[in-house]
């Protein structure tokens, strides 16, 4: 199960969620991800609840199948193993503030004469230049700057965020995606050289909105919360069921807003002018969606499911974890896949995403213990068991 990413060696030296996301995702697909920690301290995201037992789980999965090591980049010392360390590695990714590494000594010419073809990924707020360059950056805030959450909630109250760092993997999602083209240059010439990956969270996110820059530009108007609904197609929102469930309705073609009629029984409300279009089904919303909503408060969740179904229309049951893992379609697919762990024995993770049927992944082990992996990765640059022992008197590893 090597996947298509065998022999790609990726070095994460990032922190927390985005960078690390985009580590665990190259691991996924089969890179080897080798993962620097400081010593004595560990990324912040080990102290992330939820725990068992006093170890983090998310840890364990945000740095699925990764070596781990420890190293003070602050030090000199450590600054030389990280030099050594370099010369292995076709992609390094970092989250620290602009121009951090570079105070190190450890600028992109410096990695590049070690390295010509390294891809430098660099995650931040908000982008290497420009006048918030130097902010700190966190998921809330990415989200409540490029408008995600501005669009988010009900009309009559004050924005929403998530209970989840959405932002946050979203960046990860695009950092892998920027890196593969780097590589993708430097694979197809043999003298190409390195890349420098700019890569603003802020800017990410935004790039999820699409239309909305445009819509501002073009027509002057700007999107506002609509709770459940959207502005773009009728009906749709989520519904309570007779037995206290919910259920969440799209019908965005004229195809499946002719089976959700069928599914209520209501095929005569395709006669309706109101009705006669998606346009003129979001012109006249209330209307349409009243009719959806009295239909399902009167049925339970498994007779709507069914009837949704049955008609080919689209409904789905708004799900919690405990409904993913017990849903026979997630458990045939096995979307949630048990991870070898030291502590736990197995815990259960997402599945890796998307599959590739032709190399088959696979998610080797858990995140582990600080530094676990210390004697055999430096063991491979040449240090003894006394020259380790002497670094961690040091502070270096």
């Amino acid at each position: 199960m090597a996947g298509p990413l065998d022999g790609l060696k990726v070095l994460d030296i990032a922190t927390v969620i985005a960078g690390p996301f985009a580590a665990s995702l190259f691991a996924d697909y089969g890179a080897d991800v080798t993962k620097v920690e400081l010593p004595g301290k560990g990324d912040p995201i080990r102290d992330f609840p939820p725990f068992k037992d006093g170890k983090s789980l998310w840890w364990k999965v945000a740095n699925r199948s990764k070596d781990l090591v420890s190293l003070d980049l602050r030090k000199e010392r450590g600054r030389a193993i990280f030099k050594e360390m370099i010369a292995g590695y076709d992609v390094l990714i970092e989250n620290f503030r602009p121009g951090t590494l570079d105070g190190w000594g450890l600028s992109r010419e410096v990695l590049w004469a070690i390295q010509p073809r390294l891809v430098i990924l660099r995650i931040t707020g908000f982008g290497q230049d420009g006048p918030y360059a130097d902010r700190p950056g966190f998921a809330r805030v990415f989200e409540a700057m490029s408008g995600l959450t501005y669009i988010t909630g009900h009309p009559d109250r004050e924005p929403l965020h998530m209970a989840y760092p959405l932002a946050d993997p979203i960046g990860g999602v695009f950092g892998v995606a920027g890196a593969l083209a780097a590589l993708w240059r430097i694979a197809r010439n043999p003298a190409a050289k390195g890349e420098e990956i700019d890569l603003s969270m802020t800017e990410a996110t935004f790039r999820l909105l699409d239309v909305l820059p445009v819509e501002y530009e073009q027509l002057g108007e700007v999107r506002e919360r609509c709770g459940n609904g959207n502005l773009y197609s009728a009906p749709a929102n989520v519904y309570r069921t007779r037995d206290g469930k919910y259920v969440s309705l799209a019908g965005s073609t004229q195809a499946i807003f002719l089976a959700n009629l069928r599914a209520i029984g209501r095929e005569d409300l395709a006669a309706d002018p109101r009705f006669s279009s998606n346009s003129m089904r979001v012109r006249n919303g209330a209307a349409i969606d009243a009719i959806f909503r009295d239909w399902v408060a009167a049925h339970g969740s498994a007779e709507v499911i069914s009837a949704f179904a049955e008609a080919g229309g689209a409904i789905a049951p708004v799900y919690s974890s405990e409904d993913i893992a017990r849903d026979p379609h997630f458990r045939a697919r096995r979307a949630i896949v048990p991870v070898p762990d030291r502590d736990f024995g197995t815990v259960g993770m997402p599945c890796v995403v998307p599959r590739f049927p032709q190399s088959p992944t696979g998610i080797r082990h858990s995140a582990g213990e600080l530094g676990e992996d210390n004697a055999r990765v430096y063991g491979a640059l040449g240090y003894s068991e006394e020259d380790l022992a002497r670094l961690r008197e040091e502070g270096v590893i």
